[in-house]
């Protein structure tokens, strides 16, 4: 069946499942954004333990999705894999011990002997929480505001800057526009929005809820404030654009152009907006069993506000992963993409995708079929 599509038709195909991949990874983000949070909501060690645990029944989901999302990158698009994580490798390896801190505080924190502390370990967990929604928010965005590398004629890529990839976190080189910080941000606030909705959806304690519903707001103000910073200015600045050739040049409002020439991505970024806000308002207006139900609305929302997003940076003749310091070394998804039969390969497995989405919708549910109490906590072996 895939022998007969075009290589063209390939890529975009193995773009959309790159950008699904992404959006699954920032809505799981939630476990980070509940890690965030452990010590604002918590006032006692029971409520602490119980929000512990009411995110480590979920961290290995983030994780596993993580890595299937830079599997998939490397393996359908190997020269961004090669200049992303070759070139900007520090962001990445900060990424990468923070996920690692993480798996091993969920796995030692209470564990008896523990030489360094509970408190060590949670303390890893909410570096975790902070560090990497900023950094994958500042590492996405880079899809639109371009990175400093060149790539010879050997297809050889070359990072322009002695921080590799520290001065894209950190907007020092995009003279002050704060761009790559803001989604940065924006993801963080994101991420602690749906893990108090995953809270209200989840935990059956009164007081904590309380103070769950009180966060709820406090975080979605940050987030609109972030978020339409980073979505108004992209759709002003100029963009890396494509010709027929292969040639890429700066154009005029290049992302806006975009938005009109591609409704339905339009269509979907705008309701996965909305989706999110009714999910927050949902979920602090209405009653609790409503309210509980937000996270689904926000949820979905968030999914097809980052799918947008993603197709918004690559499709429609645009440069997904530009360079700023040598715009004919713009990644494209037609350049940048493994050969036609490596994609025909992948494509077969990817049809495997909806089965493992099946699993991970059913163990979800059998892990949720009931909201985690302190008394669950007492009769379960384990505990986090």
């Amino acid at each position: 069946m895939f022998e007969t599509f075009e290589t063209t038709t390939l890529q975009q195909y193995w773009f959309i499942i790159i950008a699904v991949l992404g959006a699954l990874l920032v809505l799981l983000l939630f476990v980070q954004g509940g890690q965030s949070l452990i010590k604002t909501l918590a006032k006692t060690d029971e409520e602490k333990t119980l929000l512990i645990n009411t995110f480590g029944r979920k961290w290995e989901f983030t994780f596993t999705t993580l890595v299937t999302f830079g599997g998939a990158f490397f393996a359908s698009f190997p020269l961004f894999y090669s200049t992303s994580f070759g070139g900007a490798y520090w962001v990445w390896l900060l990424i990468l011990f923070a996920f690692i801190i993480q798996a091993v505080s969920y796995e030692y924190r209470s564990k008896p002997n523990n030489f360094l502390g509970a408190k060590t370990f949670e303390m890893f967990l909410l570096i975790n929480g902070f560090l990497a929604p900023v950094l994958l928010g500042a590492a996405v965005a880079t899809f639109f505001t371009g990175s400093p590398f060149h790539v010879n004629e050997l297809s050889k890529s070359f990072w322009d800057s002695p921080f590799y990839g520290l001065e894209l976190a950190l907007d020092l080189t995009r003279f002050g526009t704060f761009l790559n910080l803001a989604l940065g941000l924006a993801v963080l606030f994101l991420a602690r929005i749906l893990a108090n909705l995953y809270i209200l959806n989840s935990i059956n304690h009164s007081e904590l809820l309380k103070r769950t519903r009180k966060s709820l707001m406090f975080n979605t103000i940050p987030f609109l404030v972030f978020f339409l910073f980073f979505l108004i200015s992209i759709l002003m600045i100029d963009g890396y654009a494509v010709d027929d050739q292969g040639v890429v040049s700066m154009e005029s409002h290049k992302y806006f152009t975009n938005l009109i020439e591609m409704p339905l991505n339009t269509i979907i970024l705008l309701l996965g907006v909305l989706m999110v806000l009714w999910g927050i308002i949902r979920a602090y207006f209405f009653t609790a069993s409503c309210g509980a139900k937000g996270i689904w609305f926000s949820g979905l929302g968030t999914v097809l506000t980052v799918f947008a997003l993603f197709l918004l940076a690559a499709f429609n003749n645009t440069a997904y992963y530009p360079s700023f310091t040598d715009l004919q070394s713009s990644l494209t998804i037609y350049n940048s993409s493994s050969s036609h039969y490596t994609l025909v390969a992948m494509s077969y497995v990817s049809l495997m995708v909806p089965f493992v989405i099946g699993y991970i919708w059913y163990a979800w549910r059998a892990i949720n079929s009931s909201k985690m109490d302190a008394k669950e906590l007492d009769d379960e072996g384990h505990v986090y």
